[in-house]
């Protein structure tokens, strides 16, 4: 899972290493496949991203065969 969040009432967390590796690709083949940098997907699958756009969303989303909520998840609060 992705470290705590640091903004209050950001729960989202990316799920990126599960889809990856259920596909058998690597970042840097997603990379090549969508247009992103390796550093862009790496912060976005290390849950250090703090935005992402639309159009990448779909790219990635595309590429992996999956949908948003596939890719990401919000975690429940605590309490």
């Amino acid at each position: 899972m992705a470290p705590a969040p640091e903004e209050p009432g950001h729960r989202v967390t990316v799920r990126l290493d599960r889809l990856l590796a259920a596909r058998g690709l690597t970042l840097v083949e997603l990379s090549e496949q969508v247009g992103v940098s390796v550093v862009n997907l790496s912060v976005l699958k290390n849950g250090r991203a703090r935005a992402i756009r639309f159009s990448t969303l779909t790219a990635i989303c595309e590429a992996l065969g999956c949908t948003p909520g596939d890719l990401l998840e919000v975690e429940p609060r605590d309490g």
